[in-house]
Formats: C-alpha cells, sequence, structure tokens
C-alpha cells in the first residue's frame, strides 16, 4: 500500500530574533499549515503535505508564498529548501543562497546527494570525517557504494547503519508542533531582602499582571495559581489554590495571586525573590466564563484588551495597572 508524499520546507531566517519576533513567525507560518515545527532561534519547518490542496498550488510555490509573506510583513529574506522529508529539506536550505529555494524532489534526491561531501550528512562530527577520510570516503556517494559490512568494520554496527540510511536521503522524522506548555511562570529577584508587607503585595500583583499578558497573548487560561517565597535565608514557602474558574484576566488572577500572599502570613519575613506559576492550562476557547449582567466586568476586559494593543505597538512598559505606578 503506498503512502503520500511529504512535502518538507525548511526556511532559514537570515536575522537576528527577539524571542516575541519569533513567536510571530511561528504563528504566521501557522497560517499556512497547522504542522509547523520551531527550530530556533532562526528556523523552522512545515510540513505543506495537507496544505496543498487548500491553496491548489505547487509545493515550490507554496514555499514562495511563506517567503512572501515573511518579505512583506516583516521584512524577513530566507533561503528555503523543499524535500520530501525533514533532513533533507534542511540541507537543500543549507545549500540554497539567501533568498533563494532549493527543491529536490523525490525522484531526484540520488543523483542530487551522491556529489556532496559527506560532513553535510547530520551527526558527522569530526571524529567521524577523520576516520571516513582516512580511508578515502569523501562524498555521500562513496558512502551508498560501499559494502555495509565494510562501512560497520569502520563506525561499528548502529553508527554505520545509521549514515548507510542518511546517505541515501532517509529519515522518518516527522514534522512535530511544539506541545502547549504545561504551565507558565513569572519570578522576581529583589535587589534586597525586603521586610515591607506593601512591596510584597507590589511584587505579586506585578507578577500576576505578567501572567495575564502572556496567558493573553497564547490565547490560554490558567485554572490555578502556585506562588513560591524565597527567603533570605534561602528557604522557600510554596501555596497553591485553584482559580473559581479558568481565566486569562489579570484582575482575577491578581485576586487569587493576593490570596495565596496574604495566606502565608509573611508579617515581617526577610523575602528575597517571589516566583507566580500558572498551571492547569488550556486553550482560552475551551474555557468557561460565569455569564455576567455587571457592564463594569466587560469595560474591564475591554480596557484590558486594549492594554494589550498598546503594549504591542509601543512595548511592555506602555500601559500599567494603577496599582503598580510609581
Amino acid at each position: 500500500m503506498s503512502t503520500r508524499q511529504r512535502h518538507i520546507a525548511h526556511l532559514h531566517l537570515h536575522t537576528s530574533l527577539t524571542e516575541d519576533q519569533y513567536a510571530d513567525i511561528i504563528e504566521l507560518m501557522s497560517g499556512i499549515t497547522p504542522h509547523v515545527q520551531a527550530l530556533p532561534p532562526n528556523a523552522v519547518q512545515l510540513d505543506l503535505t495537507s496544505a496543498l490542496r487548500y491553496f491548489d498550488l505547487s509545493p515550490y510555490d507554496v514555499v514562495q508564498l511563506a517567503k512572501l509573506r515573511l518579505k512583506a510583513l516583516y521584512g524577513i529574506d530566507c533561503s528555503a529548501g523543499l524535500a520530501g522529508n525533514r533532513m533533507l529539506a534542511a540541507m537543500a536550505a543549507d545549500a540554497s543562497a539567501p533568498g533563494d529555494t532549493t527543491w529536490v524532489p523525490t525522484s531526484h534526491v540520488t543523483d542530487w546527494l551522491y556529489p556532496r561531501p559527506v560532513t553535510v550528512l547530520p551527526g558527522v562530527g569530526r571524529a567521524m570525517a577523520e576516520t571516513l577520510t582516512r580511508y578515502g570516503l569523501h562524498t555521500i556517494g562513496q558512502i551508498t557504494d560501499l559494502p555495509p559490512a565494510t562501512l560497520q568494520r569502520l563506525l561499528g554496527a548502529g553508527p554505520a547503519r545509521l549514515l548507510a540510511e542518511r546517505a541515501r536521503g532517509h529519515d522518518p522524522r516527522p514534522v512535530a508542533p511544539a506541545e502547549p506548555a504545561e504551565h507558565l511562570i513569572a519570578d522576581l529577584v529583589l535587589e534586597r531582602d525586603c521586610l515591607d508587607p506593601a512591596q510584597h503585595h507590589r511584587a505579586v500583583l506585578g507578577l500576576a499582571d505578567q501572567i495575564g499578558q502572556r496567558l493573553r497573548g497564547e490565547q490560554q487560561s490558567a485554572g490555578r495559581l502556585t506562588l513560591t517565597v524565597r527567603y533570605a535565608d534561602r528557604t522557600s514557602t510554596t501555596r497553591t489554590r485553584a482559580l473559581p474558574e479558568p481565566t486569562d484576566h489579570s484582575p482575577a488572577l491578581a485576586a487569587t495571586a493576593l490570596g495565596l500572599l496574604t495566606s502565608l502570613g509573611l508579617q515581617r519575613a526577610r523575602v528575597r525573590a517571589f516566583a507566580l506559576r500558572a498551571e492547569a492550562l488550556l486553550p482560552a476557547a475551551d474555557a468557561y466564563r460565569q455569564l455576567s449582567l455587571d457592564p463594569a466586568a466587560d469595560r474591564a476586559r475591554a480596557a484590558e484588551a486594549a492594554a494589550d494593543r498598546a503594549r504591542r505597538r509601543f512595548g511592555p512598559g506602555a500601559v500599567r495597572p494603577a496599582a503598580l505606578a510609581n
């Protein structure tokens, strides 16, 4: 029984990216195919197989579409490789000049690989390369022409078998989208040991606001919060509490976080650091919200969304909760 041929694209971005910028690139590529694998700091792989029918384009043209979006929206040039598996796509991208795309059709894999240096195969490090060179084995074609028993005598059974598979262009690994995070954490290390309860309150409130912004940015809701307080003597205390309902709303997160802080009864404790962790995450679209007839709740949500938009445009310090203002 035949299996559907895969079409994998590897995009190498010729620029330095911040963590947030890279996350934006992943989200952009997810608009082309849901099968996106992040390869930080500046590469990404796409399984285009299921996207071809939707766009009604050839695999090559879908890659050009992805590159056009990167250039138009972010001004980013990239070199691209297109092939039937992840390894070949990455090798094709490495062989491409900036702005170019190298397509290695399945019917041309052997011819394309044959003259290439064996050192371009993943897993061929300095020691293996020196061993192969010592016996006059410089190209991938020479590896494929070598009897398996000879290669095993040179490298050992396991490495020889793996090298032979890669030399023939085989790579069974699927493009694996990143699993959703199991938790989000925000922490704060104070400049000096802190005895002031008001400062403790302010610190935890700031962490709750950070968690809320991140949850909304990743379209997730949290069902539980854990607060850890580290003291000057390097001991720590941890408390966990379920939220009344899964939420990404900063005031709701802050209320629970401050409740955890109160339950610790720090009084005059010498605190060195706080860490707030959001757990029991789920997609925001799947989280239930209790219906409210209070118009103030809707206004608070609208204000929060506006603040998030301002932060994305002008930076994280553009809008701050009033309780955190100097």
